[in-house]
C-alpha cells in the first residue's frame, strides 16, 4: 500500500495491518501521506479514526517523541480535543522543520472555527515556530505555501489586536517578503495605542525593505517608548553604521551602555564604531578580545570589517583583527 492510497482513502483496519499493528509506524505512514498532500482530508479522517479506536497506545507511544510525524499527529488530536491554540503551536514547529512542505493546507488549520478560537498569543508563538530553523523563506514557492498562515495572521490581526503578539506575528510575512502584510499588522496594533514592539516590528520591516532612514525613524520611535531599553540603541546605532554616520552610532552605542553596561554586544558595537570614526588602536584591541564573546558570527565579521576600515590603524593589529572574522 503506498501513502498516497491514504489520501484517497483506505480505512485505519487496512493501516495497521500494513504497518503490522503498531500504532507508532501507522502514525510514520500516515504523516507521511499527509506530507504528500496535506490539504487531502482523508488522512486526516483515518488519523482520527486512531485516536478514537487506539487512544491509549497512541498517548503511549507519542510520549516523550519529537519527531515531526508524532508532532504533526499531536497537532490533529489536540484539535480534535479542543486544545485550539496547542494544535496551532504544533502546526507552527511542523512548518518550522520543514517549510517546503505547505502543512498550512490541512483542512482543520484553514476551519473559521479554529481561526475565531486561537489566541492572538498562540498563533504568534506559532509563526515564531515557523522560523526557529532559519530557512528562507523569501521566495515565490514559499510564499505560496505560507499562504494560509497569512490569512490566519490576517483574520486573527483583526479579530484579537493585541500589539505584542501582533508584533511576532509580523515577523513571518516579514521572512516571507510579504511586507504589505507585516505593515497592515503593525497598523492594526497602532490602533490599540502606542506600543515598543510595534514600532520594532515596524523599523525591522523596513530594514528588511532596506529603506535605512524609515527603520531609524521607528526604532526611535521604540526608544521613546522604552528609553531604558539597551538593545534599542544598539539597533538603532546599527542602522546609523549601515548609513555611514559612525558619530552617531558610537554616541548611540555609549548610551546604551549607560543602560547595560556589561553587555559584550554593545562593548563590541561601541569599540568598532569608535575605531572606524577615529581609527583608535585601543579601541580596535578592545573589539579584538570582545569578539570571541560574540555568538552571531555574522555580527562579529560586519563589526570587525567596519573596525578595520577605520583611518591609519597599524597593519599587524588590522590583521590580528580579520583574523577573528570567520570569512
Amino acid at each position: 500500500m503506498s501513502k498516497q492510497s491514504v489520501a484517497v482513502g483506505v480505512s485505519l483496519a487496512r493501516v495497521m495491518a500494513h504497518c503490522g499493528e503498531s500504532p507508532v509506524d501507522a502514525l510514520k505512514f500516515v504523516a507521511g501521506a499527509i506530507a504528500s498532500a496535506p490539504q487531502a482530508p482523508e488522512p486526516y479522517a483515518t488519523l482520527a479514526e486512531l485516536w478514537r479506536d487506539r487512544r491509549s497506545e497512541v498517548e503511549t507511544s507519542l510520549a516523550g517523541d519529537g519527531s515531526l510525524s508524532a508532532v504533526l499527529a499531536q497537532a490533529y488530536f489536540l484539535f480534535l480535543d479542543g486544545d485550539i491554540d496547542d494544535a496551532v503551536m504544533a502546526l507552527g514547529s511542523v512548518t518550522g522543520a520543514r517549510p517546503d512542505v505547505a502543512w498550512g493546507t490541512a483542512p482543520w488549520f484553514g476551519d473559521e472555527r479554529v481561526l475565531g478560537a486561537v489566541s492572538a498569543q498562540a498563533l504568534a508563538e506559532a509563526c515564531l515556530r515557523t522560523l526557529d530553523y532559519g530557512h528562507n523563506l523569501d521566495t515565490d514557492p514559499m510564499r505560496e505555501r505560507f499562504a494560509p498562515w497569512f490569512h490566519a495572521i490576517d483574520v486573527v490581526s483583526r479579530q484579537k489586536p493585541v500589539p505584542e503578539s501582533l508584533a511576532a506575528m509580523a515577523r513571518l510575512p516579514r521572512a516571507c517578503g510579504h511586507y504589505e502584510l507585516a505593515f497592515a499588522v503593525c497598523d492594526r496594533a497602532d490602533a490599540i495605542g502606542p506600543d515598543m514592539w510595534t514600532a520594532v516590528a515596524r523599523a525591522n520591516t523596513w530594514r528588511a525593505l532596506g529603506d535605512l532612514e524609515q527603520a531609524a525613524v521607528a526604532f526611535e520611535s521604540a526608544l521613546d517608548l522604552d528609553p531604558a531599553n539597551w538593545s534599542l540603541y544598539l539597533d538603532l546605532a546599527d542602522v546609523r553604521a549601515a548609513q555611514g554616520d559612525f558619530a552617531a552610532a558610537a554616541a548611540l552605542a555609549e548610551q546604551g551602555l549607560h543602560c547595560e553596561p556589561h553587555e559584550v554586544s554593545l562593548r563590541a558595537a561601541d569599540a568598532a564604531y569608535r575605531t572606524r570614526l577615529s581609527g583608535s588602536s585601543d579601541d580596535l584591541q578592545r573589539l579584538i578580545a570582545l569578539a570571541p564573546q560574540l555568538a552571531n558570527a555574522v555580527y562579529r565579521d560586519l563589526l570587525i570589517g567596519y573596525a578595520c576600515a577605520g583611518p591609519g590603524l597599524p597593519s599587524g593589529l588590522v590583521a590580528e583583527a580579520r583574523g577573528l572574522a570567520s570569512t
